[in-house]
């Protein structure tokens, strides 16, 4: 029996221009070079990455820039601690610098806020690799929690500045620094949130009530892709998560149903083209 879906994929989701940047600057060197050495996984959604490791994307970690030399290597959107830049010198590797703006511009800051002397919270995920480059402005002095419960135990300083990882949710961040207001402390909260991708929330609210079915493709690493499913979830409970067109099975859907495909930021569109043209088949 076939089912007759009707498929519509979110015009708004998709690589943010920060992923898109990184990406074109990786094809242009492979297309030169043939292969190119890249820090960690150059976007969080493992279909992208296998494509361009098929092109010559060599995923290096950080102990492995340690020993190569003379060589060009990308920094990814997420950007990097200033260690990377020193080994780099040293070492007479060409950086492709790929880190996103939105990110530059908060490491600039936090570095600035550190040199002031003032003690900084970093609200985001503990071992983020944007979190680890941010945290190396402040020499990794700067105190990290992905929860505020994390601070219960912990004796903070009487005034303190508040900053947030790009992907994090809004709303969490004003409750958290609401919270700590309310516990007696100062905080100089800096909303440091891309708004490309808290846009993102209000966009997916409006999008998923128009279908039955929502499919939300993303990489399981993505911290964004965990924060925008839960919005998509919220407001439809019939979404499901899947990282490629394989995780799907006839069982998510009815016959007749309008389905929704959406994703995160790390999201190529080629693969929620790829997940439409298999539900388009059952």
């Amino acid at each position: 029996m076939k089912y007759n879906l009707e498929v519509t994929i979110d015009n708004d989701s998709g690589f943010c221009f920060g992923v898109v940047y990184a990406i074109d600057m990786a094809e242009e060197i492979l297309a030169e070079d043939g292969y190119l050495y890249c820090l960690g996984d150059i976007v969080h959604n493992d279909e992208e990455v296998s494509r361009l490791k098929l092109m010559g994307l060599k995923i290096i970690s950080h102990e492995d820039l340690l020993t190569i030399k003379n060589e060009k290597v990308l920094i990814r959107a997420h950007g990097e601690a200033p260690e990377t830049y020193r080994t780099a010198l040293e070492n007479n590797i060409t950086l492709i610098d790929a880190s996103c703006p939105v990110v530059l511009k908060l490491q600039n800051r936090i570095k600035n806020t550190y040199d002031s002397k003032e003690k900084v919270l970093i609200f985001g995920k503990h071992g983020h690799a944007e979190v680890i480059g941010l945290q190396g402005q402040t020499n990794n002095e700067a105190l990290v929690f992905q929860d505020i419960a994390e601070l219960d135990n912990v004796e903070l300083p009487q005034k303190f500045t508040l900053y947030s990882q790009t992907t994090k949710s809004t709303d969490k961040f004003y409750q958290i620094k609401d919270e700590l207001i309310s516990r007696g402390y100062e905080v100089k909260a800096n909303d440091t949130i891309c708004r490309q991708v808290s846009n993102r929330y209000d966009d997916l609210r409006k999008f998923v009530v128009h279908y039955d079915k929502i499919i939300f493709v993303s990489g399981k690493k993505s911290s964004n892709g965990k924060v925008l499913f839960e919005v998509c979830k919220q407001i439809n409970p019939n979404t499901y998560f899947i990282s490629s067109e394989q995780e799907l099975s006839l069982q998510m859907f009815n016959a007749q149903d309008k389905v929704g495909i959406c994703g995160a930021t790390s999201t190529p569109m080629w693969l929620m083209e790829k997940v439409k043209a298999t539900i388009l088949e059952y």
